[in-house]
């Protein structure tokens, strides 16, 4: 996200350094990304509905445009049903769910996702994660940071094993 730059050694996303960006081009190059945070960081004085589409505003996107986004986006996570809903009447796992369809409503090329598990049971669990196998079956790379490693081991996909900020293992596809 280039939240911070590092401290040593580069990060190359799409070819691009993104130390090197200027700060002008930061808000540019994040709307590529998409977020999972473990909090979930939704808005509890807004509907789940204007929880999705901000993003969608911040971009400018047309209003009927970010309404249908919005809407397909709730509907793959499978809250449409509870648009007009507020966060604090959702579950944990619909929670989750709300902050998924908000990171993946602007159609990022990448989505970063912390933790996404990390406070949900393990049904819920693992249907998140079929979420984010859905989301990369039609192109969206995701990358996903956790300390259950069982459930990350499920989904055969690459695994980078990290350990006091030094990569310690590279596991699995490429």
């Amino acid at each position: 996200m280039r939240l911070e730059k590092p401290s040593r050694g580069r990060v190359v996303v799409a070819g691009h350094d993104i130390a090197q960006l200027h700060a002008s081009q930061v808000p540019f190059y994040r709307r590529q990304i998409g977020v999972v945070f473990q909090d979930h960081q939704l808005l509890f004085d807004r509907s789940i509905f204007h929880n999705v589409s901000l993003p969608l505003e911040i971009q400018g996107v047309e209003p009927r445009e970010a309404a249908r986004r919005v809407r397909a986006a709730l509907d793959k996570v499978g809250l449409l049903h509870r648009e007009k809903a507020l966060p604090i009447e959702l579950s944990g796992g619909e929670q989750q769910r709300v902050g998924i369809a908000r990171a993946v409503v602007n159609k990022p090329a990448l989505l970063l996702a912390d933790e996404p598990t990390g406070n949900l049971d393990p049904q819920l669990s693992a249907d998140i994660m079929a979420l984010f196998e859905d989301f990369n079956r039609i192109g969206t790379t995701v990358m996903i940071a956790s300390h259950d490693l069982a459930l990350i081991a499920r989904l055969r996909h690459r695994i980078l094993r990290l350990s006091d900020g030094r990569l310690v293992a590279d596991e699995g596809a490429v």
